[in-house]
């Protein structure tokens, strides 16, 4: 039976009135964000947990997002995306949007968060709500801890505007000097007053915060009314005691400001000859790009404000005054300063797979049946423990793997230098261009280059996001593979707070595909092909997009059909046009959506058979997993990759088809 007729064809499917912007879905997410920290019914510390994650988030969609979509603009780019909307379209969109955002967090802030807070006797004392005895002990503290380390900086021609680096804290201090006046007085009495003498009469010093101190301080409770918890912001003890930096001058007024930088860097990788080398020359200048946006305290002057606009030469769009600490996302060291469990998450059980208890080595307990783990309700230490096996066992010949995000201090790196400095053939994989984990990255390559490990960056132009690790080991005069994938990264920190799916098995095929991909990324040869596997770029988008025409055919036919998928975003035009094809032909499809979603559910004649969910809670959702009905005989995949062009076209990604029924 041919199919039915798309009620729209392919023209009208790129209707721009049919398509989300990507910018503004994300904006999208970060207010779902905000609204966890809102519900009363999270446990307190928490929902100002999700506040200061709102905030971190937005800063990095400042510094990369917005700051990519400005250079647009400067550069009187006018292309279009799907949504029909221009560079500047977006960049008004996002501006006014933000700044909506940014109200409401700090609404969030003084009005639900610290007045709970406060009824639970735990305070934010602010400069001028400091006792005697505070004031006193701000300024023993300020003595001890602040003044051996800070640099203030007086202006005058000598000492212009300092560099201030990307989020970093800052105060802008007005000061008034009588001896000035003095000079200015005579001046205009003598009739000699110019316009450099007027301007002398704005006095201003900047202070960067020290990076090296905590934002948040503990009163002591001997000095706390009732002897409740108190905490002190940094830069209210570096406010109380701003006179100590300037003696002789009077301290008009002392302003809190933090200024946003581009923070994207610009190295082709097609284009040098040494990546590693190129990177390391270029981030340096990361904190110190062109400024995208300029935070102050809503008290500072109008003057000052604008002073500060015309250093960092930004428009009206990109000043923000704000109520309360300007460096918010900072705070989450609440977080870990307030005792006890009272305003937390439950613990949750971290379960062992119960398979793994039978049998004396991994090693063995893959012999007898594949294994399948969900992080972070089950433990990431089966990972670990395989690494570790494998490094000790003399009969393991080799081991390569994958890094995309590890940690500097994750034991995976100390278990592979272990290995190679054994005698085993170690191989890492490293993406040097995981953003902001670049640093780590490199430094990482460096660690294990010197213990003897083969280190190789993937392939040019392409980020390695694929998670996989292979193992060769002699057994009963055989080479037997080992190998383990994931939709997560190596990394034991995000192990235990995002979701993910690991899978282990010694499966012939999948290893084998396993090993061609390994042999892709060291010798840059696409020559050699997976068979079981599918991999990006292209792979994946080509698996997808059969398996929901198959979908339709089913549906075509008056059969059930039903396409289920969780990802992080969804921004391929491709995929969402193959989505409405296949919502018009009758398929019904639930998208669980944690972030950028470009679909838009719900448009009759389009999209009424799509539904989508974004999921946040206590654990942040990152698995990837595919559904496929196909005939009441289930695909079921997962994967490292999202629905995202990056991810479809310009990555190296791994998608693993779980054939074993128990799994799906």
């Amino acid at each position: 039976m041919r199919l039915a007729e798309n009620k729209l064809q392919e023209p009208a499917l790129s209707s721009k009135d049919f398509y989300s912007n990507v910018e503004t879905s994300l904006l999208a997410f970060n207010e779902r964000v905000l609204e966890m920290a809102r519900d009363p019914e999270i446990p307190l510390l928490e929902r100002f947990k999700f506040l200061c994650i709102s905030s971190s988030n937005l800063d990095e969609f400042f510094e990369i997002r917005l700051a990519a979509i400005k250079q647009q603009v400067d550069l009187g780019l006018q292309d279009t995306g799907p949504d029909g909307l221009t560079p500047e379209d977006i960049f008004h969109l996002c501006t006014k949007r933000t700044r909506k955002l940014i109200q409401n967090q700090y609404m969030c802030l003084n009005q639900e968060l610290i007045p709970e807070l406060a009824s639970n006797k735990i305070n934010f004392t602010r400069v001028n709500e400091f006792s005697d005895i505070q004031t006193e002990w701000a300024r023993s503290w300020f003595k001890d801890n602040i003044l051996p380390v800070v640099t203030p900086i007086r202006l005058d021609p000598a000492h212009p505007f300092p560099k201030t680096i990307n989020k970093g804290l800052c105060l802008i201090v007005e000061l008034h000097d009588p001896a000035r006046l003095v000079t200015a007085i005579e001046e205009k009495s003598s009739g000699e007053a110019t316009a450099s003498a007027r301007n002398r009469s704005l006095d201003i010093a900047i202070i960067p915060a020290p990076r090296t101190l905590p934002r948040l301080i503990p009163i002591p409770k001997t000095i706390s009314p009732r002897k409740e918890t108190n905490f002190a912001f940094l830069a209210s003890l570096i406010h109380a005691s701003t006179g100590l930096l300037f003696p002789g001058l009077d301290v008009k007024g002392v302003y809190s400001f933090r200024v946003t930088r581009n923070s994207n860097l610009y190295v082709d990788p097609e284009e040098v000859d040494d990546l590693l080398n190129a990177l390391q020359g270029e981030l340096p200048h990361r904190s110190y790009g062109d400024a995208i946006r300029l935070e102050v305290s809503n008290d500072c002057p109008d003057y000052l404000v604008e002073f500060l606009q015309n250093q960092f030469q930004l428009p009206d769009e990109l000043i923000f005054q704000v109520n309360g600490p300007v460096n918010l996302n900072r705070l989450i060291g609440l977080t870990d300063l307030v005792p006890g469990d009272r305003f937390r998450y439950p613990a949750h059980t971290i379960k062992t797979p119960r398979m793994l208890q039978k049998h004396s080595s991994i090693f063995d307990a893959l012999k007898h049946e594949e294994l399948l783990i969900h992080q972070p309700f089950e433990s990431f230490s089966p990972v670990l423990d395989l690494l570790r096996q494998a490094s000790e066992d003399p009969d393991v010949l080799s081991i390569k793997q994958t890094l995309y995000r590890t940690g500097k201090d994750s034991p995976i790196l100390e278990i592979l230098k272990a290995a190679a400095q054994r005698g085993k053939e170690v191989t890492a994989v490293i993406e040097l261009m995981a953003r902001f984990d670049e640093e780590n990255n490199i430094s990482i390559a460096s660690q294990l280059q010197a213990a003897g490990v083969h280190v190789v960056y993937g392939m040019v132009g392409q980020k390695t996001h694929a998670k996989m690790m292979l193992i060769v080991r002699r057994e009963n005069g055989q080479l037997i593979k080992y190998a383990h994938l994931s939709t997560g990264n190596y990394h034991p920190g995000t192990a235990r707070a995002y979701t993910d799916y690991g899978y282990f098995t010694c499966d012939k095929e999948i290893t084998q595909d396993v090993q061609s991909l390994f042999i892709q990324l060291t010798t840059q040869n696409l020559g050699v092909r997976p068979v079981v596997l599918v991999q990006s770029p292209e792979g994946i988008l080509g698996l997808l997009l059969e398996s929901i025409r198959q979908e339709m055919v089913e549906a075509s036919q008056g059969r059930q059909a039903r396409v289920i998928a969780k990802m992080n975003g969804l921004a391929s035009q491709t995929l969402v046009k193959a989505l409405y094809r296949a919502s018009q032909a009758g398929v019904q499809i639930d998208l669980i959506v944690r972030g950028i979603c470009t679909l838009r559910p719900g448009i009759k004649g389009l999209s009424d058979n799509i539904r989508v969910r974004s999921v946040l809670g206590q654990f942040l959702e990152h698995d990837r997993v595919y559904y496929f009905r196909n005939k009441d005989k289930p695909k079921v995949y997962i994967s490292s990759a999202d629905w995202m062009p990056r991810n479809l076209n310009k990555r190296v990604e791994t998608c693993i088809p779980i054939r074993n029924k128990m799994f799906q």
